[in-house]
């Protein structure tokens, strides 16, 4: 059986809330992440979607350490991330790169491009994690031949960020994540920033470097057809929580949970035609606070299938088939709770957590 180069396990991200100027106590939390878990294979892109403020971005931000996770596991390559010291996390940031959002702010405005993109080699190389030690001219071929693979010339190695364009200093962000040769790719919405035909040259790009040096992409999106276009496999994510993940093909045909069939019914169809007839599946309400504590299903405010049950407990992931998991109550094949009234769900819900 194929083995995960990396495992996450109820991954949580809280932000305190404080109250008080100089005696400060805290009064609650954010909840951006509470509790996802999935798997990540060599060689696949997995593809993370949702609307802005799930908790997409703070997800790879914690999968990275860069934040440090409230609660939770995180396992690459057997090394469990989130009680590593300094020196092992330096060592595993090698093989665990990203690339960031905006290719704006991403980029150090005083650096020339040939420092950003040596910088993490100069680095390694100064700690002697570098297996075999490269000399200051064999840094300077190694800039060189990652801006030609990013499509920017190596003549403009000494160039500023502030000559670039969009495009071009996001091919200098991958240059980059790529300079250490790493093993897996955090990719929190690279392209949302660019125009749609800069957009497609990036996504074939990452697809082509992925080919090349058989990568591992974490892929963050709000743009369905940006994930449906690079994704093996897809997780949408609803207030910090996973409700469903699937192969992407079997997703976009089949989706389960109500929150990703309304999802994708919002996504616009080329064929007027069909974008005429179908159907859309409009949600009422407002997306609730993260900063409340939830007991029941996170999506129940704005469900149209919800039953008493989901308000009061939370679902797991049901297997639907393989590969294809479900965090709603409708696919549990034990019981039918479509007749359960809210009394009966409140009184089982007080038996369960008293």
């Amino acid at each position: 059986m194929k083995q995960p180069i990396l495992q996450v396990r109820d991954l949580k991200q809280h932000f305190p809330i404080t109250s008080g100027m100089i005696l400060q106590r805290q009064v609650g939390a954010i909840r951006a992440v509470d509790g996802i878990s999935f798997d990540v294979y060599e060689g696949e892109t997995l593809g993370i979607v949702g609307e802005s403020g799930c908790g997409k971005s703070t997800a790879v931000r914690s999968i990275s350490q860069l934040h440090k996770p409230t609660g939770g596991s995180v396992i690459f390559n057997g090394i469990e991330l989130t009680t590593a010291d300094s020196k092992t996390m330096l060592a595993a940031r090698r093989d665990i790169q990203m690339i960031f959002q905006d290719p704006y702010a991403s980029l150090n405005p005083r650096m020339t491009v040939r420092s950003i993109i040596a910088e993490p080699l100069v680095i390694y190389n100064r700690r002697k994690l570098l297996d075999p030690p490269l000399s200051k001219l064999e840094i300077e071929h190694r800039v060189e031949e990652l801006m030609e693979r990013v499509g920017l010339s190596k003549v403009f190695k000494n160039r500023y960020p502030h000559e670039f364009s969009g495009g071009q200093r996001q091919r200098i962000g991958i240059a980059r994540a790529l300079a250490l040769k790493p093993k897996i790719i955090l990719a929190d919405e690279p392209v949302s920033a660019l125009d749609v035909s800069i957009q497609s040259q990036i996504l074939n790009l990452l697809s082509d470097l992925q080919k090349e040096f058989n990568l591992t992409y974490i892929f963050i999106a709000h743009d369905l057809a940006v994930i449906q276009h690079i994704s093996t496999r897809v997780a949408v994510m609803y207030l910090g929580k996973i409700v469903e993940i699937s192969e992407a093909v079997r997703l976009y045909d089949n989706p389960l949970h109500p929150y990703t069939t309304a999802l994708l019914s919002a996504a616009p169809i080329p064929d007027p035609v069909v974008e005429r007839n179908r159907q859309r599946i409009i949600l009422t309400g407002d997306v609730p606070s993260p900063d409340r504590e939830r007991f029941g299903c996170y999506f129940y405010d704005r469900c149209p299938k919800r039953m008493p049950w989901c308000s009061n407990h939370i679902p797991p992931m049901f297997k639907q088939g393989e590969n294809h998991e479900v965090a709603c109550w409708l696919y549990d094949k034990t019981r039918d709770y479509q007749d359960v009234s809210m009394e009966e769900a409140e009184a089982d819900a007080a038996k369960t957590n008293p």
